[in-house]
């Protein structure tokens, strides 16, 4: 350990381990090390299910579970936009060669109770529950809008800035009501609050064409999930980092992360030995003297021997549940994975729901998510703290991650990693190459 590098990456969390993957793919000399004897850190996969049971303090599983080892849960479920940043990522680095995706069967958003399929194109809109006949015709209006839209050329914005018009005026340009706002703000656009409405409309545009072209990509659902679950990510990273000459190091403490002259970082300590570096990238964990709570996040795992009803027997799928259907300020998220992505044993399927905390009973705030399941044969539930870095890292050269929201896919997690880069190396990451890389794939 005893030697310099350009980075030392803390922890082996999905950011982590991307960002070192990036890092090493650009040429930097990386030691990735994590006090853990397993990789993943908060975003951890666990096997077998006797493990899961004893984390929560539960009685071992019985015979009717199956095999334990053909149990990979996940303690952080999220799903990859088909064609979203995290894939490009993975297609850039290569670590696609190490995973294999399914796509998600479902995509549904609920609305007075009842879950509806969220409608992405024409055909779908005019099918759809969720809105009466009119409003149908104006949604279909305005989906054709959004997929004819381009940046680049102000003749398809048909007398609309949306550099300068907030998002709500183009709702009220195509005549949309408060009810079809909000499926299209929380579950096509993905947005986690309202506060998007008052912001230029572009961004939202944007969203709304990844969902669309992420569907188009795979045809059932916009969303993507590795088989054998989410564990495989950062290993998939891990390997990546050691073909470009990164090192890695598990069970490994580490004491101090050492501090030179003018408050910069100049290497990590663990016991007696000292790696050098010029910058660090590490998870909340390792640097609570730096990072800020600024919420919680309640999470449920619910194991089920049948798929959430309504749903047309779907093996995977999700649900948002928008806030203000239930009164509150905050998504809450339904995640489902099954014996399909050898996650579980034949039968078997692992519901997530999730949400920010915002009252003193988390439990209870997630009761509309768990209400959708059906019968849950066993339940984890976990409250977790969110943290943010009290700063941007540039001074001390110490850049932290933060902690993992309640989302049930992967999109802010990628905008965090992207920020994270540009400030560790002065530079955005170049997605054009991924263009051609994708476009040499695909031939």
């Amino acid at each position: 350990m005893d030697e310099e590098y350009d980075a030392i990456v803390l922890g082996t969390g999905l950011k982590e381990c991307i960002i070192s993957g990036m890092l090493s793919v650009s040429g930097k000399k990386v030691l990735h090390v994590d006090r853990n004897k397993y990789y993943g850190g908060e975003s951890a996969s666990i096997c077998p299910l006797e493990e899961l049971f004893s984390k929560f303090g539960a009685p071992a599983p019985d015979e009717s579970y199956g095999r334990g080892r053909d149990w990979n849960v996940d303690l952080i479920p999220k799903f990859l936009m088909a064609n979203g940043s995290l894939v490009k990522l993975l297609i850039h680095t290569g670590v696609t060669r190490y995973l294999e995706f399914k796509s998600v069967e479902g995509s549904y958003v609920y609305k007075g109770g009842k879950i509806a399929k969220v409608p992405v194109d024409q055909k779908e809109a005019l099918a759809s529950d969720l809105m009466g006949m009119f409003e149908k015709r104006r949604f279909r209006n305005f989906l054709i809008y959004v997929q004819d839209f381009q940046n680049d050329d102000p003749k398809t914005w048909k007398d609309f800035d949306p550099n300068t018009q907030n998002m709500l005026a183009l709702y009220d340009k195509f005549g949309l009501d408060k009810n079809t706002q909000d499926f299209t703000g929380h579950a096509l656009a993905l947005y986690r609050n309202d506060d998007y409405l008052n912001e230029p409309a572009l961004q939202t545009i944007n969203r709304i064409k990844l969902y669309s072209d992420s569907l188009a990509r795979y045809g059932k659902s916009p969303y993507l999930y590795p088989m054998y679950g989410l564990g495989e990510l950062p290993q998939g990273f891990a390997r990546l980092s050691a073909i470009y000459g990164g090192t890695y190091m598990l069970d490994k403490a580490i004491d101090e992360i050492v501090i030179g002259e003018g408050g910069r970082v100049v290497g990590v300590k663990s016991g007696n030995e000292i790696a050098k570096c010029k910058q660090v990238y590490c998870d909340p964990t390792y640097v609570p003297d730096r990072v800020r709570k600024k919420g919680q996040v309640v999470r449920c795992i619910c194991l089920l021997d049948h798929p959430i009803p309504n749903t047309k027997d779907a093996l995977s799928t999700q649900i948002i549940i928008p806030q203000k259907q239930v009164g509150r300020n905050s998504d809450i998220y339904v995640s489902l994975v099954s014996y399909t992505h050898q996650v579980a044993a034949k039968g078997w399927f692992i519901a997530m729901v999730s949400t920010t905390v915002e009252t003193e009973n988390p439990e209870q705030e997630i009761k509309p998510g768990l209400d959708l399941l059906g019968a849950v044969h066993q339940k984890f539930v976990s409250i977790s703290d969110y943290y943010e870095p009290t700063d941007d890292g540039l001074q001390s050269q110490i850049f932290i991650s933060q902690s993992y929201d309640a989302t049930s896919h992967f999109e802010s997690t990628c905008m965090d990693v992207l920020d994270i880069f540009k400030r560790g190396t002065g530079e955005e990451f170049d997605f054009s190459k991924i263009k051609r890389d994708l476009e040499d794939e695909e031939q």
